[in-house]
């Protein structure tokens, strides 16, 4: 079986070090670069299947790695690492484009659970015959190929933003807690701050809503979590 491989990015020998030990004990293939501008040599050169990026680099920050690669349409999965324990820090993250967020220090074995949570996710790709398209509205995804068209037009998701619409989709007219969400999609039980959920409905309802601030397909249910619904029957919770 080929090995997975993962980009690390880290101005910190010692954490590289002990990353790359790690990971490399389990199984993956490891590749450590230690400054932003170095990301994208290795993007094209090591072809990651993950990053594992930190926050504070030189030369270019992890927001701006982040924020230059998903412009790209370079949808590679990324584990932002961050020694802030600010909230909008990680929400600033989440914003630009990352899946996943970890705050320094960090246990090395829940970094390589939420990896191969992230993969597991992206590796288990239904075929045709076990999963037709699912249409909702105007929205049509496509399991299969992991696509999604809004109004006939091809919408880029990030994995992660996919992996939740499909959850969505599946469990259609169904109030989901962020818990939930977190555990259904992220495929963990989240320990941290829960809005890692509403980012990413945020930048779901930018992609897919006609206007993101009325929503008409996920619906906020209030001190709960979301709910997709058909536009024709949507209700209003206020």
């Amino acid at each position: 079986m080929t090995k997975k491989k993962i980009l690390v990015v880290d101005d910190e020998p010692s954490i590289s070090m002990l990353i790359e030990f790690n990971l490399k004990l389990v199984g993956f293939e490891v590749h450590c670069v230690h400054d932003g501008e170095a990301v994208f040599n290795a993007i094209h050169s090591f072809r990651p299947d993950l990053i594992v990026l930190d926050l504070m680099l030189p030369k270019m920050d992890g927001i701006q790695v982040c924020r230059a690669l998903r412009e790209r349409n370079n949808l590679v999965p990324i584990i932002m690492l961050t020694a802030m324990q600010d909230l909008s820090d990680k929400i600033a993250g989440l914003d630009n484009g990352a899946d996943d967020y970890m705050t320094k220090p960090f246990s090395p074995q829940e970094l390589i659970s939420r990896i191969q949570a992230i993969l597991r996710r992206i590796q288990t790709l239904p075929s045709s015959t076990e999963e037709a398209p699912l249409t909702i509205g105007q929205i049509v995804l496509a399991p299969e190929g992991r696509e999604v068209t809004v109004r006939g037009e091809l919408i880029e998701l990030t994995p992660k933003e996919f992996d939740l619409l499909l959850f969505l989709c599946k469990h259609r007219g169904r109030v989901l807690s962020r818990q939930q969400l977190l555990h259904g999609v992220w495929d963990y039980h989240f320990l941290g701050d829960t809005r890692i959920v509403d980012v990413h409905i945020s930048h779901l309802r930018d992609k897919i809503e006609h206007n993101a601030r009325t929503p008409e397909y996920i619906v906020t249910i209030r001190n709960i979590g979301y709910k997709l619904v058909e536009p024709a029957v949507k209700e209003s919770f206020a």
